[in-house]
């Protein structure tokens, strides 16, 4: 059969491909953790890869069981991509322990590339997904390696050592971070009603400002945050600068969250392929 001289040639995307890297947790039910992390590189058209940290047994309805990888395993994931695929930004989620983090810091430290850590100790409904000592090894190795640091009001209080009941302890727990050493904070605020919608970004010596969005109303927003740190990794790896990037990702999580999931018996996810809608 002749050839179609109409249509050209596929050619390799090559060089052109935009790659990211996620470590962290997976989630056997598919909404967070590196499967999200990779759904949402997909749909940013960034060709993603991962580490795993650890395996949880979850659905919905939430986690009954996690098991973590040896520490060796993570460094051996993150050396064997690194030494064969030109990896432009990364992210970092679930951890779990001291053994874990420390290793990741040392994989993370010589690396010249966007790094953005999101720091998962309590989800935003307030389960604890990191060992009590650990915390102190994400301010002693992981902190000072963050371009951007993800915390949820939790976290963010965990991190600064500060209560947070309002917008203003937001600001003063954002600040106590950049002192901490972290280049720049986004704090998640949409585990607090009247913060839906509303994230505090620090970064450098700017001042701080209160990026609002549209809140949206679906009971489905399993995943969000990590969601988020993947859509702002993956506008970092196509080269975006870090404040239009984040702005970028809160308009796709909005998007994800209009078209959410309303699947299995609990909080379903957000919908990662919507802009194929």
């Amino acid at each position: 059969m002749a050839q179609d001289s109409t249509q050209p040639p596929a050619q390799p995307a090559g060089a052109s491909t935009a790659i990211a890297l996620t470590i962290g947790g997976s989630d056997s039910g598919g909404g967070a953790g590196i499967q999200a992390d990779l759904k949402t590189f997909t749909a940013l058209k960034v060709h993603g890869c991962s580490a795993l940290s650890c395996v949880t047994a979850q659905n919905t309805r939430g986690v009954s069981r996690v098991d973590a990888l040896p520490p060796e395993a993570l460094t051996a994931q993150i050396e064997a991509v690194l030494s064969d695929l030109p990896v432009a930004a990364l992210k970092t989620g679930m951890l779990l322990n001291r053994g874990l983090i420390e290793a990741t810091a040392r994989a993370l430290a010589p690396l010249a590339i966007p790094k953005l850590i999101d720091p998962v100790m309590v989800s935003r409904a307030g389960a604890v997904l990191l060992e009590p000592e650990a915390i102190q090894a994400y301010c002693d190795h992981l902190l000072p390696l963050a371009d951007l640091l993800t915390p949820n009001l939790h976290e963010a209080r965990l991190l600064s050592g500060l209560a947070i009941a309002s917008a203003a302890d937001v600001e003063r727990a954002a600040a106590v971070l950049r002192e901490q050493g972290v280049a720049a904070v986004l704090v998640k605020g949409g585990g607090q009603a009247e913060l839906r919608g509303r994230d505090y970004f620090l970064a450098g010596a700017e001042p701080g400002r209160w990026l609002v969005g549209t809140a949206i109303d679906t009971p489905h927003t399993h995943g969000s945050g990590c969601t988020l740190g993947a859509a702002i990794t993956a506008h970092r790896a196509r080269g975006l600068a870090l404040a239009d990037a984040v702005l970028a990702a809160k308009t796709y999580v909005e998007g994800g969250l209009r078209h959410a999931l309303a699947i299995g018996g609990g909080q379903g996810p957000l919908c990662h392929w919507h802009p194929l809608l």
